[in-house]
């Protein structure tokens, strides 16, 4: 399925919170993260995979908006979705949102991801697999 959009839902637990009593905004980095790891797990190329093909992906650069507050015991649902255009033949662009119950967004994020050769330490064009599994297969080249 072209451009598939991913949903990964969790509770808010205690180890989420910070002092205020609400998720703080490096926990909202992990929980993106956490979202991102189950959807390429699910698409056969979890850390395994990566592990070994040594190629894997690397955030580059991303932009985080929070809109409302996330507190104890609430259930959201993360969604990610690529682009579907790439930004240039080495880099490809996610947005995630994070959604609570009554349907409100809590937060949403843009990131722009690269895929490394771990043996060379370079960015490289995504192999088929990674273009596949975001969902972005028109745009590899043959």
């Amino acid at each position: 399925m072209a451009n598939p959009i991913y949903e990964y839902e969790l509770q808010i637990l205690e180890h989420h919170l910070d002092t205020f009593g609400h998720v703080n905004n490096a926990e909202y980095l992990a929980l993106y993260e956490e979202a991102r790891w189950d959807f390429i797990t699910k698409n056969n190329l979890g850390l395994k995979e990566i592990l070994s093909t040594q190629i894997g992906p690397v955030l580059l650069d991303l932009q985080v908006t929070f809109k409302a507050e996330l507190k104890l015991r609430e259930r959201i649902k993360i969604v990610s979705q690529a682009r579907p255009e790439m930004r240039n033949k080495f880099v490809m662009q996610l947005d995630q949102k994070m959604i609570k119950e009554d349907g409100k967004v809590a937060s949403m994020i843009t990131i722009s991801i690269g895929m490394m050769d771990l043996k060379a330490r370079k960015l490289i064009a995504p192999t088929a697999e990674w273009m596949k599994a975001l969902g972005l297969e028109e745009f590899v080249e043959e």
